[in-house]
């Protein structure tokens, strides 16, 4: 058994929040965030939607080993979106744009985090407290069955793949063509103010 196994969740966070660079209790109040996309930095609103749903998120990569880069992230999303973000719109919104990202660069690995997501369950539908974050990694990653192997998809379990695809890619092409509109209307006044 490794030594995480026997933390809360709570110290387990808290270890993942120090190795990751989150500073302490995860940076939750601040009111911006920074999120580094490749060599790009974007900043946007600290919501409490949004930290609503990151108390749970960060709770997911201790439970599940997904790292914080890129594919990690990725991963992460497409987990999530297969075990279901229930009320968390913001979880929603971001773990397909996520899930998005990773169809393009590693389908296959986006594909099986789904399905292990389907399979194990996360824990948007749990109540975040202190009952929750005194349980240990281990007795969480058994109440949700994180050490049993995933099976092969059924017809559904593909079918929900498809589904949920689709809506990750045209969310993506949106966010894309979002960050990229202000990008070409400069680029083309830059052209036009240099001839």
């Amino acid at each position: 058994m490794s030594n995480e196994a026997t933390l809360t969740l709570r110290q387990a966070r808290e270890r993942y929040f120090d190795e990751n660079g989150f500073g302490q209790g995860g940076n939750y109040d601040e009111r911006w965030v920074r999120v580094d996309v490749g060599p790009v930095p974007f900043w946007f609103p600290n919501s409490k939607e949004r930290v609503r749903a990151l108390r749970f998120h960060d709770l997911h990569h201790v439970l599940t080993g997904y790292h914080t880069d890129f594919p990690g992230e990725c991963e992460i999303s497409a987990w999530e979106v297969g075990g279901g973000c229930t009320d968390h719109w913001v979880a929603w919104l971001l773990n397909l744009s996520g899930m998005g990202a990773g169809l393009f660069f590693m389908p296959r690995r986006v594909a099986r985090a789904f399905l292990r997501g389907a399979h194990t369950g996360n824990l948007y539908r749990a109540e975040y407290g202190e009952a929750l974050l005194g349980k240990t990694v281990e007795e969480m990653r058994s109440a949700m069955r994180m050490d049993e192997p995933v099976p092969a998809p059924s017809w559904k379990e593909r079918l929900a793949f498809a589904g949920w695809s689709s809506a990750a890619l045209l969310l993506s092409a949106v966010s894309v063509g979002a960050f990229l509109a202000p990008v070409a209307l400069g680029a083309w006044a830059l052209v036009r103010w240099l001839r």
